[in-house]
């Protein structure tokens, strides 16, 4: 056993307990008040992002509901080494930004193809220029909604003698190379992101914990409604279905979200009545791909928040890289053919996510395999067969045909969704199946 699977959950427990988070945000606060600073948020937006469409559409209500400062930088595309499978990433953000659009009641239509890059310069530049006019929020939603609906309408936002006209090419550039910067220098990647003293929140997805946080400060202003965007609960009185379709479960023993989607998941099939199939794939690390600092970094803290609000323990971890995942995607077939599938997955991911267990130990895999109701004997043979890595890579196939690449992602019929917080779209195809 190594120094650091020693130590790792004695330190996550503490950096990633609640009341370590409350603690930090006081201290913030003290900080704030003592250097006589307005409640200032950092808004960084990338022009060709579909989320960061949907996030500029946000920002006039968001300003009307709190007393904070905006301050709005734009951005370049995050670095390959924090999107390894770019093309897909990109062309599932448009659809999914569209899904988010019509859940919401926002603008956005996937035309199944990125902006021109001429159309995506000409808006940079048109936005660099309303960033340095204190304008930002007043033309980032129109000039979004020209460049993914008609880009053509860009130039009437810049005819001459317009108000606002474009800046230069090396002026566009120099901001977004500075604003870059910053971004990295504050611990992100993405655009549709927004930092908040010392934390992020990324797109309208995560945008009811600012405005929770900025609630418990008291500057919410008077007759405004509760939250923008409120958590869907995912459980929320789903019924029995007759005859419902399985529902696809792509997850990762070393992902975070897989971990807090996991009995999320189990619960819906178990109330509707629909088969959930256990889809495992290896970690992107596993597979080759990269994972930056700050990419896993803000994962888990986002895990974090996200597991507290959803009520599934998290936090006290033991990172299952490498051996641990291997020996515990091995006995997943074995589980499954006991009819221990869900209960075994649900103990290793809360050994490991909340409990801080070492998996590849015998002593903590054999603790996690028996409370599962599997026996130990039976289960070691099991270790040395290797057939689950064919399997991992089917899945992995097949998930990659459905234009995902991340996990926790779901398919029921023909939705294929990707995120812990995209269990509502499960919900609504499970219940489409009613009519």
């Amino acid at each position: 056993m190594s120094i650091k699977t020693l130590l790792m959950p004695a330190i996550s427990r503490r950096m990633l307990s609640r009341e370590r988070l409350l603690r930090q945000r006081a201290r913030v606060e003290r900080a704030r008040v003592l250097r006589g600073e307005p409640h200032r948020v950092h808004y960084f937006h990338q022009v060709d992002d579909p989320y960061s469409a949907l996030a500029a559409a946000a920002l006039p209500r968001l300003l009307a509901r709190y007393a904070i400062d905006l301050v709005p930088h734009v951005v370049n595309p995050p670095v390959d080494g924090a999107a390894p499978e770019r093309d897909k990433l990109i062309a599932y953000s448009r659809g999914d930004a569209q899904l988010l659009a019509r859940h919401w009641g926002l603008h956005f239509r996937d035309a199944g193809a990125q902006p021109s890059p001429q159309a995506v310069a000409l808006a940079g530049r048109l936005l660099v220029a309303a960033v340095e006019a204190g304008r930002f929020v007043d033309v980032a939603s129109p000039a979004s909604a020209c460049l993914w609906d008609d880009s053509a309408c860009l130039d009437d936002l810049v005819l001459p003698g317009a108000a606002l006209q474009p800046v230069s090419p090396a002026a566009s550039q120099a901001h977004r190379s500075e604003a870059d910067a910053l971004r990295q220098r504050l611990g992100h990647y993405l655009g549709a992101t927004f930092f908040y003293g010392g934390e992020w929140y990324w797109g309208i997805d995560r945008l009811h914990h600012l405005e929770r946080r900025l609630q418990e400060l008291a500057v919410k202003r008077e007759g405004e409604g509760d939250l923008m965007f409120p958590p869907d609960e995912d459980l929320r009185m789903p019924s029995p279905l007759a005859d419902p379709p399985p529902i696809d479960f792509f997850f990762s023993l070393r992902s975070p979200y897989s971990a807090i989607a996991a009995p999320r998941v189990f619960s819906l099939g178990a109330l509707t009545g629909a088969p959930v199939r256990l889809r495992f794939v290896l970690p992107m690390v596993m597979r080759g791909l990269p994972v930056p600092r700050a990419k896993r970094s803000y994962i888990v803290q986002d895990a974090a928040r996200e597991a507290f609000m959803r009520g599934v323990e998290f936090g006290c971890l033991n990172d299952p890289v490498g051996r641990p995942t291997e020996r515990g995607l091995a006995l997943i077939p074995f589980a499954e053919r006991a009819g221990q599938g869900q209960r075994y997955l649900l103990s290793f991911m809360h050994g490991v996510w909340a409990e801080g267990i070492d998996a590849g130990s015998e002593r903590g895999l054999r603790r996690i395999v028996e409370r599962s109701g599997l026996p130990w004997d039976e289960v070691r043979s099991a270790l040395n067969d290797e057939a689950w890595r064919a399997t991992a890579e089917a899945n992995h196939a097949e998930m990659a045909s459905l234009g995902l690449w991340g996990v926790p992602s779901f398919r029921v019929g023909e939705t294929a969704v990707w995120g812990q917080d995209r269990l509502w779209a499960v919900r609504q195809a499970l219940e489409s199946t009613r009519r």
